[in-house]
């Protein structure tokens, strides 16, 4: 019986050692030894990418997010499809995603100065912060020590990414199953504030809502007449152009809290926008965030901060990729 219970101690003791190396949480400071240098890069790629486009920083936020929702946070993005593979980044739900140039110019010069060390997953979770920050929001600190993926899979694309039609029951269960809360999904829709969106999102809004009425009656008139201007009735977006508008046309890229104004005053872009404004659950907290920005800007800080913890590999799990658009 004692040597048995000898075993028992011995084998919960390899355990205990074992278990963390498989899976461990993710840390401040994870490269402050092993690559010292890397969050300084990233940031410097993002600064350049700003000076040449100033739309980068929202590209780079919706990048993460996208990465996020599908797989969790393990650069599953970046991958390029394959012959026998169609990867996530083709998929019509990724329409208008970029970055990935970007995110490709940090990796080549981390590699250059730490080879085999730091995850394109964990370049993506800095480039986003940077974005953030230049982009006029706060600074947070990147918790890292994600592992990169080794598959990518289209299908799984529109299954697990919010649509711009849903309501906020489903908004509410969609960001729920990433472990994230109401509050939390209302905060982070504030990204809305930067960026723009294909005619084709939003078109059905100004021209078929439904049987009752033609035009979402939810919408500015006035506002609705501006993006018919921009939107054409007739969209064929396989043959013809699909044209780009703001979410924001106040103030399009900077951070702020002028989204939530905007669904104040009945102008949000998306009807997964508008929603949150017309929903009693949720107006509360619009209403929130249009009287203290502030806060708003700490409270988004915190949610890309759990965002970015989405079921991350680390530990022995994944892996480090040398080229983030293929596996090793």
């Amino acid at each position: 019986m004692a040597k048995l219970f000898t075993y028992l101690l011995f084998f919960l003791a390899i355990f205990l050692i074992i278990s963390p190396v498989l899976s461990l949480p993710l840390k401040i400071g994870f490269y402050q030894k092993t690559c010292p240098s890397v969050e300084a890069i990233v940031r410097s790629t993002i600064k350049t990418a700003l000076i040449n486009d100033p739309g980068s920083p929202a590209a780079l936020i919706r990048l993460h997010f996208h990465d996020c929702f599908v797989r969790g946070c393990d650069a599953s993005i970046l991958l390029d499809s394959a012959p026998s593979n169609q990867a996530e980044k083709d998929s019509m739900g990724n329409k208008g995603v970029q970055g990935f140039q970007v995110i490709d110019e940090a990796k080549a010069k981390i590699e250059a100065q730490c080879p085999n060390t730091v995850s394109c997953s964990d370049i993506l979770a800095f480039a986003a912060r940077d974005s953030v920050t230049l982009a006029g929001g706060h600074y947070y600190d990147v918790p890292s020590g994600r592992r990169d993926g080794r598959v990518s899979y289209m299908a799984e694309v529109t299954k697990n990414l919010p649509d711009a039609f849903f309501n906020v029951t489903q908004l509410k269960e969609n960001f729920a199953r990433k472990g994230l809360s109401m509050e939390e999904m209302v905060t982070l829709s504030g990204a809305h504030s930067i960026g723009d969106s294909h005619c084709s999102s939003f078109s059905k809004r100004l021209y078929s809502f439904n049987k009752t009425f033609a035009q979402d009656p939810s919408m500015d008139p006035s506002y609705a007449s501006f993006l018919k201007t921009k939107c054409p009735r007739q969209l064929n977006t396989r043959t013809g152009p699909d044209p780009l508008v703001p979410f924001d046309p106040v103030t399009p890229n900077r951070l702020d809290n002028n989204y939530y104004k905007n669904l104040k005053s009945s102008r949000g872009l998306l009807a997964s926008d508008q929603v949150l404004w017309n929903n009693i659950l949720t107006r509360r907290i619009v209403k929130g965030n249009v009287n203290h920005p502030r806060t708003w800007a700490a409270k988004f800080a915190a949610a890309m901060v759990q965002m970015g913890s989405i079921d991350v590999l680390t530990g022995k799990q994944g892996e480090i990729r040398k080229n983030c658009r293929v596996v090793n």
